[in-house]
């Protein structure tokens, strides 16, 4: 009850009209980059860092809660009217949604995609406001042993799942933890790795390494492969849905829900799997022969699936400081910008700032069903968008944005050399989530590590000496050793969906 009435105190502040002003911007621009292809909300936050930190925290976090969802939401539209899915998460949606599209019924593909999202992220929002609290009451009484193991437990499992290799995935979280210990160490004030560069002693700025590694790399690599033809957009008319398509999607979109949110809240657990399984338990539970030829339940419950899975990594994120996706790390990015530390205090210390936060999800969320239904064929021409103008306009404003941030030239050059390192990960198949990952959680870590040495005299088993790390310790050796059987669950999810990828092309 009492998260009850901390979640209605958010929405009262949430409700300005400032804010709500803040919220309509974000899902605006949320659903634009959701629909152009190679644009994610992680690359969208990234962009708009610098320009939100004039503003105040709660407004700006109002902003990056509307984009995220609006970006999750028009994914959609890309893999239904496109049969490009802009993430991995969206694939399952191409199957049956451009299918729905291609025999005229992509009006209400989309609609069940919008109120999937909405069905999805309210419910998700609500259980992230009750479950978090609880999380990080439990977190702050963890002593430094405990929570060093936590952050290890996070960079373990993201960087063996994430990506083709797991020897990809340590190169690329090596390369995130060299450069958070680059400037002055704050124990022995000895300046570390700086080459003598006055600017690189104070550390990095982290807005200047996420715009680099994801605005500017995800640009570039995306630039690289424009495609010379313009893409064939099938034409939709407004969203709208029968009462037989109502019937057909409620099941699913409570279902996909109920996939999805757990699988977001872990480290790595990502929107693919989630997806996966609803869309293979729609299609076992159906009844109907359409399965394949374009039925609204392989989109309704994916999509369902795609949103809870978003709103559940606010559950780590919040209570606990440890980002499980590229776009929590943005986001905690961000709060560390504000000089906001991230971890269990988040809730006690800043508690305006969260329960703002959460009630404004619950804002967007309906912003986003309220204002894209209507504007579904304009976000559709947007797909039309020539791409060469597009990418230069992100590479102007990542570089303003990286110059407005301290003032000087020197931050434009390091991010031409950190959106250079994104696009080479890229090209050679290094995550990039690992890397803002070791840079974010290297100090903290750190700052961990030599507490829980201070507390044992240096003696290296009271690292051991919290049963919660013990137990932590046993969950990471359990975990890479079954890590053969995760990566087979996930090349079988990856290899249903170039299977079905290949028949579509086929037909």
């Amino acid at each position: 009850m009492e998260n009850f009435d901390l979640l209605m105190g958010g929405l009262q502040s949430a409700l300005t009209p400032m804010n709500l002003l803040y919220a309509a911007i974000g899902v605006l621009l949320g659903t634009f980059v959701g629909v152009l292809p190679g644009i994610g909300p992680a690359m969208a936050i990234a962009l708009l860092l610098p320009v939100t930190y004039r503003l105040e925290p709660t407004s700006a976090f109002i902003m990056f809660a509307g984009l995220y969802y609006g970006g999750m939401y028009g994914g959609s539209t890309t893999s239904i009217l496109l049969n490009t899915p802009g993430e991995s998460a969206s694939v399952m949606t191409a199957l049956e949604g451009n299918k729905m599209a291609r025999a005229g019924r992509g009006a209400q593909a989309l609609a069940t995609a919008a109120v999937g999202s909405f069905v999805a992220g309210t419910i998700g929002t609500i259980l992230v406001a009750f479950f978090s609290p609880a999380l990080a009451d439990v977190a702050v009484d963890l002593g430094a042993p405990s929570y060093f193991a936590l952050m290890v437990l996070a960079l373990v499992m993201t960087t063996t799942v994430l990506g083709t290799s797991a020897l990809r995935g340590f190169a690329a979280l090596f390369l995130g933890l060299t450069i958070g210990l680059v400037g002055l160490d704050l124990n022995t004030g000895q300046p570390r790795l700086t080459f003598g560069v006055t600017q690189l002693v104070d550390r990095l700025d982290i807005v200047v390494v996420a715009v680099g590694i994801f605005a500017l790399g995800e640009a570039l690599w995306v630039a690289a492969h424009l495609r010379r033809k313009p893409a064939h957009v099938i034409p939709v008319g407004r969203p709208w849905m029968g009462r037989d398509d109502w019937g057909r999607s409620w099941k699913p979109w409570l279902r996909g829900t109920a996939f999805g949110f757990p699988f977001g809240a872990l480290p790595a657990g990502g929107a693919e799997i989630p997806t996966f399984l609803s869309y293979l338990t729609e299609r076992k539970l159906s009844k109907r022969k359409d399965f394949g030829r374009g039925a609204i339940e392989g989109v309704a419950g994916p999509e369902a699936a795609n949103n809870a899975s978003a709103a559940g990594m606010f559950v780590p994120m919040l209570a606990l400081g440890l980002p499980v996706t590229a776009t929590a790390s943005v986001m905690l990015s961000a709060l560390q910008g504000y000089g906001i530390t991230p971890g269990p205090q988040l809730m006690t210390e800043h508690a305006d700032l969260v329960w703002t936060l959460l009630a404004s999800l619950l804002i967007g969320n309906t912003l986003l069903l309220v204002l894209n239904l209507p504007l579904a064929p304009l976000w559709a021409r947007l797909l039309r968008i020539p791409r060469p103008q597009l990418y230069a306009g992100i590479l102007f404003f990542a570089c303003l944005g990286a110059y407005a941030t301290n003032l000087d030239p020197f931050d434009i050059a390091l991010l031409v050399a950190f959106g250079l390192l994104g696009l080479m990960m890229r090209r050679f198949g290094l995550p990039v989530l690992p890397l803002i990952l070791g840079v974010i959680l290297g100090p903290l870590m750190e700052t961990k590590l030599r507490e829980a040495l201070t507390i044992s005299g240096g003696d290296y088993a009271g690292l051991f000496n919290e049963p919660l790390a013990v137990i932590i310790y046993v969950l990471i050796a359990l975990f890479i050793l079954g890590r053969p059987f995760i990566a087979r669950a996930r090349a079988r999810v990856e290899g249903s969906a170039t299977v079905e990828d290949e028949k579509e092309l086929v037909n």
